[in-house]
C-alpha cells in the first residue's frame, strides 16, 4: 500500500465525486472548542483541552489522576482494598499494568487468533443465513466474547452476558464528575439490578470455576493476588465496558466508512496485515470512540503555559485532539493512513490515550477487528440497508451507532 503524505490530496473519497472526502461520522459539534484556544475554562471551573499537545501533556503527567468512567462510583464502592487498575496511581498502576500486560502482548493476541477467527467465521455465517442483520449487534457478539475469554468470563449460569454488560452500560451516568446528578429511585435500583445480575450469572460462576482449577486468564491472577468477590466484580466492570462496549462501537464504525468508501474498502481487501491495522488506526483516530477523557489536578499543573489549580477537573477533548492540524498535518478530517506523525506519536493519536493509562488491549481491539472486518467485506454485495444512528453514551463517554442494518444481495445502498 502507497503511503501517503498529510500534503496534497489524500486519495480515498467518496463515490459523490473527487473532491467529496467523506467527513467524520460521529464528531460532536457542540464539545468543539468555541474560541480556538488550547485550553478553555467553562463557567462550572472545568478546563476544557482541546488542542494534541495540551491533551497528551495533561495524560502524560504523574500530577493528575483518574476521573470520570465510573472512577466515583468505584470510589464509593465497598469492600475495595485495592483499587481497580483503571483508578490506581503511581507505583501501585504500575505495578498492576506490568503484572497484566502478557494478557495484551502480541503474542498472546495470536493465540487469540483461532478464537477470534473461529467467532467472527459463526458471525457471519449467521449474515450469510438470515440476509440481513443489525451490525451492531454482530459487533457487540464478537466484542463481548473475545474480551471475556481473556478476562476468564466463560462459565455464565445463562447465556446473555452481552445484554447484561450493556444493560448495566445504558443505565446512566455522570453527566460529567462533580455534577449534580438527578437520578431517580427507580433507575439507581435498577442499575444495582443490573450489577447484581452481572456478578450472580456471570462473575460469581468464573470466581468458583477458576478457584478449582487456574487458567491463564484475568480472573484467576486476581485470585492469586487474593482479590476478594467485590474487587475482581469491579475489575470485570471496567476491563468489560473498556474492552467490550467500546470495541464493538469502533467495529461498526470502521464497516461504515468502508462501506461508503468503495476505493478504501478495496484498498482494506488487498492490503497486508499491517497496512490494513494502519486503515483502522486512521479511522479511529477520526472516529474515537471515547470522546472526552476526564482528570483530576492533584497538585498545582501549568500546562500549555496554563495555571491549572489543584483539585481542578480537566476534559480532554480526543475527537478535537485527533483532528489537530499541528500534530497530524493537512485535511485532518479525511481518512487518510499513512500520515507522516510527529515522533513518539502513535497512528490512533489519542484515541487509545497516553501515558501510564494508555489502553492496554489496544492491539488486541485492533485485532480482533480485523479479523472480523475483512471476512465481513469480502463479500462483494454486501450493502448498507440503513445507516446507523449515532446516539452518546454517558458512561463511557462516546458515541453508539444503532440500527446498523446491512444485508447481502441486490439493492440500492444507503449512504
Amino acid at each position: 500500500m502507497t503511503q501517503h503524505p498529510t500534503e496534497g490530496t489524500c486519495p480515498f473519497h467518496d463515490s459523490n465525486g473527487p473532491d467529496a472526502a467523506i467527513p467524520p461520522l460521529t464528531r460532536r459539534e457542540d464539545q468543539l472548542s468555541k474560541s480556538g484556544a488550547a485550553i478553555e475554562i467553562d463557567g462550572r471551573g472545568v478546563y476544557r483541552v482541546h488542542s494534541f499537545q495540551a491533551a497528551r501533556a495533561v495524560l502524560k503527567d504523574e500530577g493528575v489522576r483518574q476521573a470520570g468512567f465510573m472512577s466515583e462510583m468505584a470510589a464509593k464502592m465497598g469492600g475495595l482494598k485495592q483499587p481497580p487498575v483503571l483508578f490506581s496511581e503511581g507505583e501501585t498502576h504500575h505495578s498492576m499494568r506490568r503484572d497484566t500486560a502478557r494478557y495484551f502482548t502480541p503474542t498472546s493476541v495470536a493465540e487469540y487468533q483461532p478464537m477470534i477467527a473461529a467467532l467472527a467465521d459463526d458471525l457471519i455465517g449467521q449474515l450469510a443465513a438470515k440476509g440481513e442483520v443489525n451490525l451492531d449487534d454482530l459487533s457487540l457478539k464478537l466484542a463481548v466474547n473475545v474480551a471475556a475469554q481473556v478476562v476468564g468470563l466463560t462459565s455464565s449460569r445463562l447465556p446473555g452476558m452481552e445484554q447484561r454488560i450493556t444493560a448495566f452500560v445504558d443505565g446512566g451516568g455522570d453527566s460529567e464528575p462533580g455534577a449534580a446528578q438527578v437520578r431517580s429511585r427507580g433507575a439507581a435500583l435498577k442499575q444495582q439490578a443490573n450489577l447484581a445480575l452481572f456478578f450472580a450469572l456471570d462473575v460469581k460462576p468464573a470466581i468458583q470455576a477458576r478457584k478449582k482449577e487456574r487458567r491463564d486468564d484475568l480472573i484467576s491472577h486476581l485470585i492469586d493476588k487474593n482479590y476478594n468477590d467485590v474487587e475482581i466484580l469491579t475489575e470485570c466492570l471496567t476491563y468489560g465496558t473498556a474492552g467490550m462496549v467500546t470495541t464493538r462501537e469502533f467495529i461498526s464504525a470502521a464497516a461504515w466508512h468502508l462501506l461508503k468508501n468503495p476505493e478504501l474498502r478495496s484498498e482494506y481487501l488487498h492490503a497486508t496485515e499491517k497496512e490494513r491495522h494502519a486503515i483502522l488506526h486512521e479511522i479511529l483516530r477520526l472516529e474515537p470512540v471515547v470522546s472526552t477523557l476526564y482528570r483530576r489536578a492533584e497538585q498545582d499543573l501549568t500546562i500549555d503555559g496554563q495555571h491549572i489549580p489543584q483539585g481542578s477537573l480537566l476534559a480532554l477533548n480526543v475527537q478535537e485532539a485527533n483532528s489537530d492540524g499541528q500534530a497530524v498535518g493537512e485535511r485532518p478530517l479525511e481518512v487518510c493512513p499513512g500520515r507522516s506523525l510527529p515522533r513518539g506519536v502513535q497512528a490512533p493519536v489519542l484515541a487509545f490515550g497516553d501515558g501510564h493509562h494508555r489502553c492496554p488491549g489496544a492491539f488486541l481491539a485492533i485485532k480482533e477487528s480485523d479479523v472480523f472486518l475483512r471476512r465481513l467485506l469480502i463479500w462483494n454485495d454486501l450493502r448498507i440497508v440503513t445507516p446507523p444512528r449515532v446516539h452518546y453514551n454517558e458512561v463511557v463517554k462516546g458515541y453508539e451507532l444503532r440500527g446498523f442494518r446491512v444485508a447481502l444481495g441486490a439493492g440500492a445502498a444507503a449512504h
